[in-house]
């Protein structure tokens, strides 16, 4: 299902004038879209020395943006270059049909940081043909144009043409078909010239050569690197100052070196100082030193994320995509995430999983309720709901780690779904859409926070195994392990006991959503005849999935049909719990063991297929409701106010034009090659 209708809501004057009751959350909707902006409650009750640190740790987010983009896809930043440029200087009709599909198309590029698309990972395509981009790029200035040096313009087409409309052209970004090769298939721009065995054993030897001389075996090998071939030899292309983005990465430090000035205690700035010295060097061990000095900065209120971090863009699970947050803590929201921090050893010893895979003692557990500031690189415009870092293991199990639920952004969510008629068409009872409209917002705060906090910061690895002896199907159990530390712990009597539910009902209000989402309504992100790909998506399925068939005998869910319409009911809540517990202690055994084989069965069983029959009413039924199943965000602009050369304040500032802040991030903040 994909529209090609662009609807735009009114939305009040910018400024921090906005009342809370008048903001408008939805701004856009395009293709499969929609655009929201979220607020930033209390940025203006902090002092001017953190408005300075959120200001300078912004610009810092902002100026890693193009490296997302050429890590998506080599060609991403010649396209979204040559697409702008036609934007601003196209002098033919703007208001013909192919026009508007051409900007639905451009509109989807920064949407997605590329040409893929951000959650199925598939090449999406123009609805405007060959022959129609022939046209706009012969009607654009050659000046504008970013040709290469003695490129015609016919030979510039021939170059991008393919790119644009071939759908064998780089076909997918993240390829994690276990039948294939998943480097060579999949158009990340992490490896050049290199296949997947190729890969294996050049990070293999790299491991065995630390060993060997003794030296750190526990770095994240590979994170911050391309592995390219060249001239025969396989070498790691590092990206730091003077190596591979340093363009962008030489803005980043100057903005980080400015927010060191302005730092609230001697952690953050041990921390931001350990996080420049990384992008000079490159140096791995650095980067963890990093990592232990911010997971060690509990008192700032202030707080951010900037690096090479996550690894779902890569389909072997090694290498970082480049991300930014800055945020602020929400100190009253907080209170509940230090209840949970502090009794994390409580929930790890009652854990269902086996004991040799729990930790004997959990350090370090730091969890709050954050408001974003801003989003950059891999989180913008898209956004996480939830943060648990570091990723690595031994870092978590040594020193702890620190986990963020992101309220204003869960709150946006919240504000726009409101009477968009989805729960009254996929909720199975009165009970069960009155259940979610009381107890939802906190139910799924809470759930991020279990799996953010103590889902992700639970179990721990045997000897030798590390976080990349799953391969591509890591980040699938992974989520789904904290997942279903979440689910198991919802229900459990003593958050009631805490004071962080009211009652049974919030646990209940979790199970309906979570079940309504894996069995069914996810499947409207996917479109007619394909499987699975996203790790999230695939985590929820397998879950829900494993619960639904090994309950069947007992009815713990019953699929009903009512009106031609399919609903899922759970009818033994209790017995759904005691399931969840069953597969939490599978899959922490997989993980423990770094059990590939075990960990391909059960993705394999219960993640990736979709059914068609369901898949083709479930989309019938969303598209009647006219609701674009992604959302991305608009972020908030800020502005110094200055007297002479010092600095008074921070204006904070909330656009509502998606295609105006992209315009302005690609002038401002673009600091890499086009090609």
């Amino acid at each position: 299902m994909m529209s090609t209708a662009i609807t735009v809501f009114a939305s009040p004057q910018s400024g921090t004038e906005n009342k809370k009751d008048d903001f408008k959350y939805f701004t856009e909707q395009f293709a499969d879209s929609k655009i929201l902006r979220y607020q930033v409650p209390g940025f203006e009750n902090l002092s001017l020395q953190q408005k300075k640190l959120v200001y300078y740790l912004s610009q810092a987010a902002l100026c890693g943006r193009d490296i997302t983009y050429d890590q998506n896809f080599k060609s991403n930043l010649l396209i979204r270059t040559t697409l702008e440029a036609i934007y601003r200087n196209f002098t033919g009709d703007r208001n013909s049909a192919d026009y508007k599909n051409f900007v639905i198309y451009l509109k989807r590029v920064w949407f997605c940081n590329g040409i893929h698309h951000h959650y199925s990972t598939d090449k999406f395509l123009p609805e405007f043909s060959q022959d129609y981009f022939a046209v706009i790029v012969n009607q654009t200035k050659p000046e504008a144009l970013p040709l290469a040096k003695g490129q015609s313009k016919e030979q510039f087409l021939a170059e991008l043409t393919p790119l644009l409309f071939n759908p064998d052209v780089a076909p997918k970004r993240v390829n994690l078909d276990p039948e294939s090769d998943l480097v060579l298939t999949s158009a990340s721009n992490f490896y050049a010239g290199v296949n997947q065995k190729e890969a294996e054993e050049f990070y293999s030897a790299m491991k065995k050569d630390a060993k060997k001389n003794k030296k750190d075996t526990l770095i994240s090998f590979g994170l911050n690197s391309k592995l390219v071939k060249e001239n025969g030899r396989i070498i790691e292309k590092t990206y730091k100052i003077g190596g591979l983005y340093t363009g962008a990465i030489e803005q980043i430090v100057m903005w980080l070196e400015k927010a060191q000035t302005v730092t609230e205690t001697p952690e953050q700035n041990d921390a931001v100082k350990k996080l420049i010295a990384y992008y000079r060097s490159g140096d791995l061990v650095t980067w963890d030193e990093y990592n232990i000095a911010w997971v060690k900065d509990l008192n700032s209120l202030v707080d951010f994320v900037n690096g090479f971090i996550e690894v779902y863009g890569d389909p072997m699970a090694m290498k970082g995509s480049w991300e930014s947050i800055v945020n602020f803590k929400d100190v009253e929201g907080s209170k509940r995430t230090e209840i949970l921090s502090r009794n994390a050893q409580y929930f790890e010893d009652i854990s269902p999983v086996a004991p040799e895979f729990k930790k004997d003692k959990v350090k370090g557990i730091s969890a709050k309720v954050i408001t974003v500031a801003q989003l950059g690189g891999e989180c913008d415009p898209t956004t996480p709901i939830g943060i648990n870092l570091p990723n690595a293991n031994w870092i978590r199990k040594e020193y702890g780690s620190k986990s963020v639920t992101i309220d204003n952004i869960t709150n946006a969510y919240d504000q726009a779904a409101k009477g968009n008629g989805f729960l009254q068409e996929f909720a199975f009872s009165k009970e069960e859409i009155e259940r979610a409209g009381e107890y939802g917002h906190l139910a799924g705060n809470l759930t991020t926070d279990l799996h953010e906090c103590l889902g992700h910061g639970s179990g721990q690895l045997n000897k030798g195994v590390g976080a990349d002896a799953l391969k591509n199907y890591h980040s699938t159990i992974e989520e789904a392990r904290a997942d279903l530390f979440a689910l198991y712990f919802i229900k459990d009597p003593v958050l009631e006991k805490f004071g962080l539910v009211p009652n049974d009902e919030v646990g209940k209000a979790e199970y309906d959503s979570f079940i309504r989402n894996g069995l069914m309504t996810q499947l409207v992100r996917i479109q007619p005849g394909k499987t699975i790909e996203e790790s999230h998506m695939r985590d929820r399925a397998l879950i829900a999935r494993w619960v639904f068939e090994k309950g069947k005998d007992d009815k713990i869910i019953e699929q009903v049909t009512r009106d031609g319409k399919t609903y899922f009911v759970i009818n033994n809540y209790k017995a759904l719990r005691e399931k969840f517990g069953e597969l939490l202690k599978i899959v922490q055994r997989i993980t423990s063991e770094g059990d590939y084989n075990a960990a391909k069965e059960l993705v394999e069983a219960y993640a990736v297929q979709v059914d068609p029959v369901l898949h083709k009413e479930v989309l019938a039924r969303y598209e009647k409701l006219n609701i674009a199943p992604y959302t991305g965000f608009i972020n908030p602009e800020y502005t110094l106010v200055k007297n002479g050369e010092t600095i008074t304040d921070v204006k904070i500032n909330y656009p509502d034009d998606f295609t105006t802040q992209m315009l302005k991030y690609s002038k401002n903040f673009s600091f890499l090659p086009v090609r």
